[in-house]
């Protein structure tokens, strides 16, 4: 018999959360596992209150409203973190739902010899898909999928472990931490790499991890992610992330401007294929997505040079 803490911040989502609420709801719950819920409500200004009130006069397991003031993502996880006592930790967001499944593959977890467990984000596109975001990008709106064979996490592993989408023995947060507060997005701007973060520090302690393909969730994809502005938005708030991140953890590898010498060759790339898809030499799709790079790069060089923190 298991006890699973399921981690679900919030901000000011009151029209999306019901849909994730109700896959909570819906999916089948093992009798070996006893689930508590909490929505950690960060600022949001919004009706959230009180649809949770609403959700807990119907909630068939135990289900928790907490209300974190420390704005960001992570502080939010923390928040979660802190209020459960369960066996087992899983974090997921409030524009996903949950599959049918994904209790019960918890519940393998927890009989399973592995620390940590991610799984994959099927995307729930509000509109259809424009021809030039790929799958490459796929990240930036949140459509992760490392295929139907399980593996381990690693350095064989072409992946990381991703936020709204985690398992985690309490035991092996106690060994490492909680999210650290300066990495992750907040409601000023698509910072991130709380997760990566996360993940360096898992795989330092020697834990195992494991990614399962049956650990599924449906990621809400607004037409709003499916713009230039957007994924320029992104990347250049991931190359911000990075140099935050390196000043935590120092890269392997050769170093330039302290940023590993390979992501210079990257945006470098990157810039090539843009100038070429001016001129029709290459794709749409992979010209804007050699765009990003060099976005990511200036995000980071900026970061690096102004933000001391």
């Amino acid at each position: 018999m298991f006890s699973l803490d399921v981690i679900l911040p919030t901000f000011n989502r009151a029209t999306l959360l019901p849909k994730t609420l109700d896959s909570l709801m819906a999916a089948t719950i093992p009798a070996g596992l006893a689930i508590t819920v909490y929505v950690i409500d960060n600022n949001s200004k919004d009706k959230t209150p009180e649809v949770v009130r609403d959700y807990q006069k119907r909630f068939p397991i135990p289900l928790r409203y907490v209300f974190e003031t420390q704005q960001g993502l992570s502080a939010a996880l923390n928040a979660g973190i802190r209020a459960g006592t369960g066996d087992i930790v899983a974090m997921i967001n409030d524009d996903e739902e949950i599959d049918r499944r994904w209790y019960e593959v918890i519940e393998e977890f927890g009989n399973s010899p592995y620390d940590f467990a991610g799984g994959p984000y099927q995307p729930n596109w509000e509109v259809e898909k424009p021809d030039w975001i790929s799958k490459e990008a796929g990240g930036i709106v949140g459509w992760v999928d490392a295929g139907d064979t399980r593996q381990e996490y690693g350095p064989q592993f072409n992946g990381i472990l991703m936020g709204g989408n985690v398992v985690i023995r309490r035991r092996v947060l106690d060994q490492v931490g909680l999210y650290d507060v300066t990495l992750g997005r907040t409601d000023k701007g698509l910072a991130g790499f709380e997760d990566e973060h996360m993940y360096r520090r898992l795989l330092a302690a020697g834990l195992r991890g494991i990614y399962l393909p049956e650990l599924i969730i449906y990621h809400f994809i607004p037409a709003k992610r499916m713009t230039r502005k957007y994924h320029r938005q992104w990347c250049w708030g991931l190359g911000n992330s990075m140099a935050v991140l390196n000043r935590l953890q120092r890269p392997a590898g050769p170093l330039l401007f302290g940023l590993p010498r390979w992501q210079f060759r990257h945006a470098a790339i990157g810039l090539m294929r843009a100038l070429k898809g001016l001129f029709g030499l290459e794709s749409a799709q992979a010209a804007f997505q050699g765009e990003l790079r060099v976005w990511t790069l200036a995000g980071f060089m900026y970061a690096k040079l102004f933000h001391k923190r």
